[in-house]
């Protein structure tokens, strides 16, 4: 499996499955899910939704509508909005969680923001270590291209040199 890190709009990339940040009502308001959903130009909103709320660390998929992809995994690293930040155990969980959800739709590539941190609340620092721990772990059967993204140059840095000890091997 090769991981990279890449800055750009989740909403622009091209991937089997994209991971929209997202909170436990699985309701695309702003940031990732935001993007996702003006670019998607169908009812993803809905959809996920409808399959909400979910558990902390929990993901449901959609599908990807007008995005250049197959699926959105919605990966809640977040309560609802308003209700609390992200914590160390629902990033690991549901950074896993994405990934098993591609692998098993035997999705061969995946691209993934920094769940749970921005808008979450949980430090960007710490939070791309954790998920560089979860992609390091993680045992896949199909996924070949894993894609950390993020959005600006600033993030793109801190990403980086947060993830270069466990991800400079891939």
């Amino acid at each position: 499996m090769e991981i990279s890190i890449v800055q750009g709009n989740i909403a622009e990339q091209s991937a089997d499955a994209l991971v929209n940040a997202a909170g436990t009502s699985l309701r695309m308001g702003s940031g990732v899910a935001g993007a996702l959903r003006r670019n998607a130009g169908g009812p993803i909103n809905e959809e996920a939704m409808k399959q909400g709320p979910v558990d902390l660390g929990d993901v449901a998929v959609t599908d990807a509508y007008e995005l250049d992809a197959q699926y959105v995994i919605h990966a809640a690293a977040m309560p609802h909005y308003g209700d609390g930040k992200a914590t160390e155990e629902s990033i690991r969980n549901a950074t896993r969680n994405a990934l098993l959800a591609a692998d098993e739709r035997a999705c061969e590539s995946i691209v993934l923001p920094a769940l749970g941190c921005g808008v979450a609340g949980f430090d960007l620092e710490t939070g791309a270590q954790l998920i560089a721990g979860e992609l390091d772990r993680f045992d896949a059967e199909s996924l070949r291209d894993v894609r950390f993204i993020a959005f600006d140059e600033k993030e793109y840095e801190t990403v980086r040199e947060a993830t270069a000890d466990i991800l400079d091997a891939y």
